[in-house]
């Protein structure tokens, strides 16, 4: 299986930036692409973008575009996410997801005040 561990999660005012990073370990062979989604309070769960491992071919949601920027280290088996121009609505708990098969990591907290 796949272990995931997020980090880089913060307090960042309106208009900075953050990067996360997402480390896999484990049967990393077997990931294809990995993703990033956000959780606010009371909300649901909203993908925010994914990278394919062996390309760097990234999507982003519409929300995404044009300020994050996901990418990978492969060596490193680590994929990050480069927030900018940060906004209060992007506060959340900003989770990783590999694919195809589905694990999760544990979540980094982001907090934009404004």
């Amino acid at each position: 299986q796949v272990q995931l561990v997020e980090s880089g999660g913060g307090l960042v005012q309106a208009g900075g930036s953050l990067r996360l990073s997402c480390a896999a370990s484990g049967q990393t062979s077997s990931i294809v692409s990995m993703e990033w989604f956000r959780q606010a309070p009371g909300k649901d769960r909203e993908f925010v973008g994914f990278i394919i491992r062996s390309t760097g071919i990234t999507f982003y949601s519409d929300s995404a575009k044009g300020r994050f920027t996901i990418s990978r280290d492969n060596a490193k088996n680590t994929v990050y996410l480069q927030m900018n121009s940060l906004k209060p609505e992007d506060t959340a708990v900003y989770y990783c997801r590999s694919s195809p098969i589905g694990y999760w990591g544990q979540g980094t907290e982001v907090t934009v005040s404004s």
